[in-house]
């Protein structure tokens, strides 16, 4: 493992991710059920693995190509389902706000 600007950069997406990680499961026993809660359980899980993504990055360097583009790919994809989730839940919120 090297360490440069990089690792330093790795190094601090992970503490971010496990400090939103922490910050999202403390708020989840304040978030009610029904379609906000669902969709909170699913935006932890998303949260969750992104952050065991980060924290085996640093170890992508001993991985082969082909397995560095399809774990890239995978977060890309699970990074798109959960800006969807996320969008939807603050409509969720924002209709039962203005209900």
């Amino acid at each position: 493992m090297q360490i440069d600007t990089a690792f330093f950069i790795n190094a601090a997406g992970i503490a971010i991710m496990i400090y939103g990680l922490v910050d999202i499961l403390l708020l989840r026993s304040k978030i009610p059920g029904g379609q906000v809660g669902k969709a909170w359980k699913m935006l932890t899980l998303l949260i969750a693995l992104f952050t065991a993504g980060y924290l085996v990055s640093p170890f992508f360097s001993a991985l082969p190509a082909d397995s560095i583009r399809m774990i890239v790919s995978l977060i890309f994809l699970f990074g798109a389902v959960y800006v969807i989730l996320t969008v939807r839940l603050l409509y969720r919120i924002i209709a039962e706000l203005t209900a």
